[in-house]
């Protein structure tokens, strides 16, 4: 673990970070829960205003689990992706009757709820319980695969289990909610997808994809599937009278 790397990071989100999102810094699980589940996916902006909607009506993770999963649907309509929705209803209904209307800080428990996997339970847990938990959504990939120049698929499993050994090595026991935001907003502002601002990041200097002119490269593309080779054989038979024969198969 690198103390330098992180607090290098808890340093830049501090003064460049994002810090008005409103789910920030609430210390609220259910908003933070919530905030994340509309944000697979999906961009801050289109979020923004589903997020202000769903907690106008359903200000709590009971209100959530209380109400019908057609109004759910209805006020999810537009964000896509909608087993996201009937998770979201489905997960709120078992933290209430599981839990006692609490998210648990424990991440273990966390990804036994439905529509909760690993990256998105070390986010409650840093984010709104400040337990040392790391996190690996699709900007963090980015960045550790650009920073450690790690090449291969993201997604594959021997790519996927290094970029985790990361994120557990690195997470700080000290602000890891900070530091995973402060990773979430480098990968959204300046080490993005295309075009990305590295005169602007503060790991420019040990950034082993930009030292090696690789940034535009890294992470690797998802592989193309071969399309397959087709052959086809025909036999055309002529009878000596200029007949064919046509056999229906």
């Amino acid at each position: 673990m690198s103390d330098e790397f992180a607090k290098t990071l808890l340093d830049w989100q501090k003064q460049f970070g994002r810090q008005t999102l409103p789910w920030q810094s609430t210390g609220d699980a259910y908003k933070t829960w919530l905030s994340e589940v509309m944000l697979q996916q999906t961009q801050v902006a289109t979020v923004m205003s589903y997020y202000a909607r769903f907690l106008e009506r359903f200000p709590t993770v009971a209100n959530l689990a209380a109400a019908p999963e057609e109004e759910v649907m209805h006020l999810w309509q537009g964000l896509g992706y909608y087993s996201r929705a009937r998770n979201l209803h489905a997960c709120a209904k078992q933290v209430v009757e599981r839990f006692g209307g609490q998210f648990p800080r424990n991440v273990d428990e966390l990804e036994t709820l439905p529509g909760i996997g690993r990256s998105t339970a070390g986010a409650i847990a840093s984010l709104s319980y400040g337990v040392q938990a790391s996190i690996l959504d699709g900007n963090v990939k980015r960045v550790f695969c650009r920073y450690f120049g790690i090449e291969g698929f993201p997604e594959q499993s021997a790519i996927k289990k290094n970029l985790w050994a990361i994120a557990d090595a690195e997470v700080p026991v000290q602000e890891p909610g900070r530091y995973n935001q402060a990773l979430m907003d480098l990968g959204a502002t300046v080490c993005t997808p295309k075009s990305p601002r590295c005169g602007h990041c503060p790991l420019m200097s040990g950034c082993k994809a930009l030292q090696q002119g690789m940034t535009q490269h890294l992470p690797t593309p998802k592989p193309k599937k071969e399309r397959p080779s087709w052959y086809f054989l025909t036999l055309l038979l002529e009878d000596s009278l200029g007949r064919f024969l046509l056999q229906e198969q």
